[in-house]
């Protein structure tokens, strides 16, 4: 009787185990997923920097089940090909943990072994977009951007010459391919994004197929956990 009952907690705490697994996989796989901020490029709307409690986020997956990416969203996505350099596996060097990590990636009880990025949607497939307007703005396909989450830009010269990125505001006028977003930090005067990457294979954009989610909000540390604007 003993042994039957013992081998029904078993049988109890491995269907357990399966259940929560599949969970996992079923809620970050198709629903959401956290991430960790990995620079200072979103400051002041995300945080993080070297040796400092860097935001999570959670980024929902279900919006872009019915629409695109429109300009405003804040997203994490895969890094492209030519944005990877200097990227390192998080993978470990041992053949038998490394193969761990990636099953366990796969339920989504670890992170994707990919550069995964955060930015902001500043144009979508078939707009234009440049900098700047006289006033030192973002237009996109003529039309400036109001964008009050820029604290941090480089300095602007009305009506004088303004050095390009990666000194200065100036860029474009880019025209995004279809199916592709570009993407841009809010902290502007310390991003790496599409700005920088123009004359790849995308001209700095980024594939609507590379979006990992919509980042909604920020769930740690306590002190600054809420919604992302």
């Amino acid at each position: 009787m003993a042994r039957r009952s013992a081998s029904r907690s078993l049988l109890e705490i491995v269907v357990t185990l399966v259940v929560v697994v599949l969970l996992a996989f079923v809620l970050q796989t198709f629903v959401a997923r956290p991430y960790v901020i990995p620079s200072e490029s979103m400051e002041p709307t995300l945080h993080g920097c070297p040796g400092c409690t860097n935001d999570r986020i959670i980024a929902e997956k279900l919006t872009y089940y019915v629409r695109e990416p429109r300009i405003g969203d804040v997203v994490v996505f895969r890094g492209p090909p030519s944005w990877n350099e200097g990227y390192q596996s998080i993978r470990s060097d041992n053949a038998v943990r490394r193969a761990l990590e990636n099953a366990a990636a796969t339920v989504g009880l670890a992170p994707p072994d990919e550069n995964n990025l955060v930015k902001r949607v500043v144009a979508t497939g078939g707009q234009t977009v440049a900098c700047c307007d006289v006033q030192g703005r973002v237009t996109v396909d003529g039309l400036a951007l109001d964008e009050p989450y820029v604290v941090h830009d480089f300095p602007w010269n009305p009506g004088g010459e303004n050095a390009s990125y990666p000194v200065g505001r100036a860029f474009g006028p880019i025209t995004v391919p279809d199916g592709h977003l570009w993407m841009m930090g809010d902290n502007r005067s310390n991003s790496k994004d599409s700005r920088f990457y123009v004359g790849d294979e995308t001209n700095g954009t980024v594939s609507v197929d590379d979006v990992r989610g919509r980042a909604v909000a920020v769930f740690w540390p306590i002190n600054r956990a809420g919604p992302i604007d």
